[in-house]
């Protein structure tokens, strides 16, 4: 997927190129996290879609909730989009930063397998 790190370091063109493909997948990402969150508190939690909105987007960026859930559907689903949402969003930012990270390490040379002087 990325370069190995003995080729040439990617144009800027190509690497902005692969920085807005990552950027549409982890804003996939984030939009189908925030539609499941947004569903569920309007099915489980008897919330208006505004109002599920904002919970889903507060749990999901870890402020935390908004209203209080009254049924134990509702409250079953808080805690298991809680679980998702954790593991959601560092994929998100995992995969919005890929690009960047593979960027630094290949053009700084920093391969932390390589201990042949040793």
């Amino acid at each position: 997927m990325f370069e190995h790190h003995k080729k040439e370091l990617l144009s800027k063109k190509e690497f902005i190129n692969r920085q807005i493909k990552y950027m549409g997948f982890s804003l996939l990402i984030l939009i189908c996290s925030i539609g499941i969150g947004t569903a569920g508190y309007r099915v489980y939690g008897k919330l208006s879609w505004l109002d599920s909105f904002l919970n889903a987007s507060m749990i999901l960026t870890g402020m935390g909730p908004v209203d209080h859930i009254e049924t134990n559907s509702g409250k079953l689903f808080a805690a298991f989009y809680a679980l998702f949402s954790g593991v959601a969003f560092l994929t998100f930012v995992g995969v919005l930063f890929a690009p960047v990270y593979h960027r630094f390490l290949h053009r700084f040379h920093l391969n932390i397998d390589d201990n042949k002087d040793d």
